[in-house]
């Protein structure tokens, strides 16, 4: 079967901050593509940013494909699943260039995995996959097309009704191959996740891990990415190995939380790239600090979340370490990389002195730390649900809503006011 995969060319004009804006590989599609592969498939994978495409010039690439099937992917790339741009005026904005030329039409990502619904009429598309997407994706290439309800974790039409076959799925990632990746992508990638210089040499993302064992309210995981499961190292290290031949001089762990691996620092200690993490720093002990460091790492994104024990309780952290605790671990975190982020989120009841006097210690010490951020109820998250219960059709429309009720500020980062979400959507898809 030929099957294209696309990851559109994005813009978040007047919609929430959605982290780096910068293109990523899209680790969704790349895990895609190499299951579909292995099973004998011709492959068409497009990225608007690192092709360089408008979403015109990448509908006319995908017809000229013919492809039986095309794929959209809902957010950027795995990395922004838990917290993806809530609007979907781009990927409908693809398949409306894109028309009848594709072949059965396929959405993947956060949105659907959780209002399978609402995603499949906003879209207008043929079909929904809910959860992690890229076996699902397989088992349809495979014959699924032809018997939607014999595969679980689907949105689809029958008639005037809409057919959902189960809950979302989950992948079994410990044995997911080697991804691989066009020359000209990742000689175009030129990000890097650390902001105390400018970048040297082209960038990649990569996955050692996928889910997280912890369950803090805010985080979107309940629909997916949700159990923790660590990828075969022979596996990571010959993606690894795969970038740093194509050029890669720096690389970025995708991981929702990226936890202490021995076996996987040592080996690219042996190595000559460098690399980032997001992880929490209370789970790291000095001496897995100095062999992070020892291994190339560069950067450093650490939850802090709060700065009380009140407030990390309310958030559902389980941290056992003490505001001061987690301080001299950033701290001494900082001596063997030279990139420290603690984030900071804005908790109700924590002192906004408190937060400036210790925030300025630690920028004072080299460990960047920002202004507390306002949280999104994406409605995969306990948040949401403790707020709004089960999601419904209109889930988004109300986390947005509650969103831009809460607060007159967002992030150092968001320039503008973020606009209702009916705004978002309207050119897209009118009510």
């Amino acid at each position: 079967m030929r099957i294209a995969l696309v990851n559109p060319t994005w813009s978040f004009e007047n919609s929430i901050d959605v982290g780096c804006r910068s293109p990523h590989l899209p680790m969704d599609l790349g895990a895609c593509k190499v299951l579909l592969e292995r099973a004998g498939h011709a492959v068409l994978m497009l990225d608007g940013a690192l092709d360089g495409l408008s979403l015109a010039d990448l509908a006319e690439r995908v017809a000229d494909f013919a492809p039986t099937m095309t794929v959209v992917t809902t957010a950027p790339t795995y990395l922004f699943w838990r917290c993806a741009q809530p609007e979907l005026r781009v990927p409908r904005a693809f398949l409306d260039a894109l028309g009848t030329r594709g072949g059965r039409t396929v959405a993947v990502g956060p949105h659907g995995s959780v209002t399978p619904e609402t995603t499949l009429a906003k879209l207008a598309c043929d079909i929904v996959v809910r959860g992690e997407c890229e076996e699902m994706v397989t088992r349809l290439a495979g014959g699924g097309l032809a018997r939607l309800d014999a595969v679980p974790a689907l949105a689809f039409r029958d008639g005037a009704e809409i057919v959902v076959t189960g809950g979302p799925a989950a992948t079994g990632f410990v044995d997911l191959p080697a991804l691989t990746w066009p020359d000209a992508w990742v000689a175009r990638h030129a990000h890097h996740h650390r902001f105390d210089r400018a970048p040297e040499g082209p960038g990649a993302e990569v996955e050692a891990s996928r889910g997280c064992p912890y369950s803090c309210t805010f985080s979107a995981k309940i629909d997916f990415r949700d159990t923790y499961r660590r990828r075969a190292l022979p596996n990571i290290l010959e993606e690894v190995d795969r970038l740093i031949a194509q050029g890669a001089t720096y690389l970025y762990f995708i991981d929702e939380i990226f936890l202490p691996q021995r076996p996987l620092l040592e080996a690219l200690a042996t190595r000559k790239v460098e690399f980032g993490v997001q992880t929490r720093i209370d789970l790291w002990k000095p001496d897995m600090l100095d062999l992070l460091g020892a291994a190339g790492c560069v950067s450093i994104e650490a939850r802090v979340e709060s700065l009380t024990e009140a407030g990390r309780a309310l958030l559902d952290e389980n941290c056992r370490a003490s505001t001061d605790d987690l301080a001299e671990r950033l701290l001494h975190a900082r001596r063997p990389v030279p990139f420290v982020q603690a984030n900071l989120i804005r908790v109700a009841g924590d002192d906004p002195a408190l937060a400036a006097a210790w925030r300025d210690r630690l920028r004072a010490a080299g460990v960047w730390a920002n202004d507390p951020v306002p949280l999104y109820p994406y409605p995969s998250s306990p948040d949401y649900r403790r707020l709004r219960g089960e999601p419904d059709g209109e889930a988004w429309e109300r986390a947005h809503a509650h969103y831009l009720g809460q607060f007159d500020r967002f992030s150092d980062i968001q320039e503008e006011r973020p606009a209702p979400l009916r705004e978002l959507e309207a050119a897209c898809c009118p009510a």
